[in-house]
């Protein structure tokens, strides 16, 4: 009895044992919580991105539209903050996009720029203090979601 290719042949048993060949490990399938958790995080990230989009354009086109506080330690010229608030809202659109398409960066970016969203409009609740709130809780909100277990899997999101 000769081996046939992709067997071995073992003279203990006089039988014929297959080859097997090792396969990778599989990454268990996300559940539909995680998936949904996923498809939330990204619809809250891209609103969160509309909103620094428009805050940041009414600070830009208009210089008294925010209130300015006096003697506040990171006064900012109302156009500066509306700089800030403009790139980030274009970065936050993005990474709300990418997370819609489950590109491997998305995750991580998107929980990278919701922590600096978050700080970015504690420093601004002074000029617009119940919108930075509402966008604090927001950002918290897209942290949550993204950090449950299976939303983000090491090859991208779920």
């Amino acid at each position: 009895m000769s081996p046939v290719p992709n067997q071995s042949w073992s003279p203990h048993d006089g039988q014929e044992n297959r080859v097997s060949v090792p396969q990778s490990p599989r990454q268990p399938e996300p559940s539909g919580w995680a998936l949904s958790g996923v498809v939330f995080a990204a619809s809250l990230l891209t609103l969160i991105g509309v909103f620094q989009l428009i805050a940041g354009l009414a600070a830009i086109f208009d210089d008294e539209f925010f209130v300015r506080t006096a003697h506040y330690t990171f006064d900012l010229d109302t156009t500066a903050w509306g700089w800030i608030h403009l790139v980030l809202g274009v970065l936050l659109l993005a990474t709300g996009w990418g997370l819609f398409g489950r590109r491997p960066w998305a995750g991580l970016t998107a929980l990278v720029l919701a922590m600096l969203t978050a700080v970015e409009n504690f420093f601004f609740i002074p000029f617009y203090p119940f919108w930075s709130i509402v966008v604090i809780a927001l950002a918290v909100w897209v942290i949550w979601a993204l950090t449950r277990p299976g939303a983000i899997v090491a090859d991208g999101p779920a």
